[in-house]
């Protein structure tokens, strides 16, 4: 649905694993406004079946999806999934700016898992720190000034150069303008988190994968991925009950893991065993970052099309001994009032889309 027009105008796509999401914001004075949105359900799974016949089937999908949406702007901002993308932060001494590309292309050599010619490889510096060595107290000035040494934080992200080259040629076969590409970390980073510098985690639940986030300082410092999502946990409700998917799904949605909702008592206790999977993993990543960081991590968003389960933040919260809550991606956008009730139904699935197309809005 249009309901602006403007001439700075973004669009965020966010291509998963069961459909097509956009979110079309405008520069209304470095504030995002709302354009327009469109959700298209689709199984063109562009990273499992890399074949002409499916680039067809999406390439064509994103044309519909914007004519549907009736969209104002070609220029896109997409996300990579994140589990398709290597980071990781290093440190170095503080030196030129020449030095320092070799010495993180020297590092990155090391720890990138794939041999760098293939990749598409960025870093930024993040923050600069100075240790302190122990000197003795007979030491020279010169001493002292050699014990105050500067280090760089430095974020390394590396993605497949052929799956960048895989989005290039799609979205301009669809008629857009690719400006930007990021992962999908960063996104909800940018509309779930902004610039809160506590240490912070992001589930993002979606259909078919479940990715997981530690946000420090706006920069995502761990992300983990595991294949399991919504439509897992449906399937383990239509196996169990000898359901089709269909009503295992309504199942889903009605009862969640509200244990004292009426009717059929299995369905909270096998939507539970899914969700221990993700729980352990939460818990996984949170020793993780507990092992590499001396704060700890203070509360949990949630995020993503299946994120919606009844009492699924309270499940967590007792769970997890922490604050837990499903992140608003419109908080920071203008639109109108009586959207609301439908822009919050429908707010976990978009809230990448929303944060891709903040990325050349907000700073």
């Amino acid at each position: 649905m249009g309901l602006f027009s403007s001439k700075e105008n973004y669009l965020g796509v966010d291509i998963g694993n069961s459909a097509l999401k956009l979110v079309e914001l405008s520069n209304n004075k470095g504030q995002p406004k709302l354009i327009t949105y469109g959700y298209l359900e689709q199984n063109h799974d562009i990273l499992k079946n890399n074949n002409e016949e499916t680039k067809a089937k999406l390439i064509n999908s994103l044309k519909v999806l914007c004519q549907k949406a009736k969209t104002t702007t070609t220029k896109v901002v997409a996300a990579l999934p994140s589990y398709t993308v290597f980071s990781s932060v290093i440190t170095l001494p503080e030196m030129s700016k020449k030095e320092l590309e070799s010495a993180v292309m020297w590092e990155a050599k090391k720890i990138v898992p794939m041999p760098l010619e293939e990749m598409v490889l960025d870093w930024k510096v993040l923050e600069n720190d100075t240790t302190v060595e122990e000197v003795p107290s007979n030491s020279t000035e010169a001493q002292i000034q050699t014990a105050h040494k500067k280090y760089s934080k430095i974020l390394i992200t590396a993605a497949p150069q052929n799956l960048v080259t895989r989005y290039l040629e799609i979205f301009k076969a669809a008629g857009m303008d690719l400006i930007s590409l990021e992962t999908e970390a960063f996104a909800l980073e940018r509309v779930l988190v902004g610039h809160e510098k506590v240490p912070i985690m992001i589930v993002d639940i979606g259909a078919a994968t479940t990715n997981i986030s530690v946000v420090v300082s706006s920069v995502p410092l761990i992300n983990r991925s595991i294949d399991l999502g919504g439509h897992t946990i449906t399937k383990t409700i239509a196996n169990s009950l000898n359901v089709d998917f269909e009503r295992a799904e309504q199942f889903k949605r009605d009862f969640g893991l509200n244990t004292d909702a009426p009717g059929n008592s299995q369905i909270p206790k096998r939507i539970e065993f899914v969700v221990s999977s993700i729980i352990n993993e939460i818990r996984y990543v949170l020793n993780l970052y507990q092992n590499q960081s001396k704060a700890a991590v203070e509360k949990i968003i949630l995020t993503g099309g299946s994120s919606f389960l009844p009492n699924l933040p309270s499940y967590l919260s007792r769970t997890l001994n922490l604050e837990v809550f499903i992140g608003d991606p419109w908080a920071r956008v203008m639109y109108p009032l009586e959207l609301k009730p439908v822009l919050a139904e429908i707010a976990p699935r978009l809230a990448v889309s929303v944060g891709l197309a903040m990325r050349e809005i907000i700073s």
